[in-house]
């Protein structure tokens, strides 16, 4: 892990205890299909319920925080069984109040976005993460940018790591093998 991350990179994914992620442009390709009848859809990344399912293995509090009153975005959080909170204005101050109601310090926060109305979050939380097409201010602001696109990889690539970080795996040993090595073993 090392020699991928920074020490104190790698120490932030170990004591991660939240990660709040925003919907369009980190879970989704960041655009929109609209039909005639202007229904809009999104393009998501199949392989991001398994990065959930790492988060969650990992003691890891996941939600998704959206201005985007959509309702694909809770049909998503719910299909991925990850609280969401969706068509809000501001979301620096609704941050704010989430991690005082949950009682969650900010250092054990990260937070993952592609726009510019991430940027108030981005100084809220002990880790902030640009998904690897985020907009350049964005990329800038961020203590961390991913090598993945939203929608493209990103939220996987995000929790593999913090499930590497937290659970000493070497670059060179599959995520997935070792899941499996820690298993029980069914006696047949």
């Amino acid at each position: 892990m090392s020699r991928l991350l920074p020490p104190d990179l790698l120490s932030n994914l170990k004591n991660l205890r939240h990660v709040v992620f925003d919907f369009d442009g980190v879970f989704t390709t960041n655009e929109v299909i609209v039909r005639e009848d202007g229904v809009e859809s999104v393009i998501c990344n199949r392989s991001d319920g398994y990065g959930m399912r790492l988060l969650t293995e990992s003691g890891v509090g996941v939600m998704i925080l959206s201005t985007e009153t959509n309702p694909v975005v809770y049909a998503r959080a719910k299909k991925l069984k990850i609280e969401c909170v969706a068509g809000i204005e501001s979301k620096g101050e609704k941050l704010v109040e989430i991690l005082a109601e949950k009682n969650i310090p900010a250092a054990n926060v990260a937070y993952v976005g592609n726009d510019v109305n991430d940027l108030p979050c981005f100084s809220l939380v002990g880790l902030s993460v640009a998904v690897g097409d985020a907009f350049p201010e964005v990329k800038t602001s961020a203590r961390w940018v991913l090598s993945e696109s939203g929608g493209r990889g990103a939220v996987r690539e995000f929790c593999e790591l913090v499930y590497r970080a937290k659970h000493d795996i070497p670059l060179s040993q599959s995520v997935w093998i070792y899941r499996e090595k820690r298993a029980p073993q069914k006696l047949v």
